[in-house]
This record gives structure tokens, C-alpha cells and sequence, in this order.
């Protein structure tokens, strides 16, 4: 009965990682492929309120 739960527990796990890792590699592929000159359009926005800002934190 060990040997069922574990090998359960481990086609589980492998599922579930691969649906995770599939969907991040499709994500990628998606805005490299589709995304267009529009690619960048939200960290560029993010870097373009940051400019100017100071520093906070970490060793000088």
C-alpha cells in the first residue's frame, strides 16, 4: 500500500509540475510570438514612474 501512495504522490507531482512548466513556456512563447511592439508595454510604464526615484535600502 506504500508503494501505491508514493508512486501516486510522484505521477501527481509530475502532472502537476509539467502543466505549471507548460503554461510558463507557453506564456513566453505567446508574447514573443503575438506580442508585437506592445511586448514591453507594462514595464515600461513601471520604469518610466520610477525615474528619479531614491534609493532605499542596501549597503552604499
Amino acid at each position: 500500500m506504500m508503494g501505491y501512495i508514493a508512486d501516486l504522490s510522484m505521477v501527481a507531482l509530475l502532472i502537476i509540475g509539467l502543466t505549471a512548466f507548460m503554461g510558463v513556456i507557453s506564456n513566453g512563447i505567446g508574447e514573443k510570438i503575438f506580442g508585437g511592439k506592445h511586448r514591453t508595454e507594462f514595464t515600461d510604464e513601471s520604469a518610466k514612474y520610477r525615474t528619479g526615484w531614491k534609493a532605499v535600502g542596501g549597503r552604499k
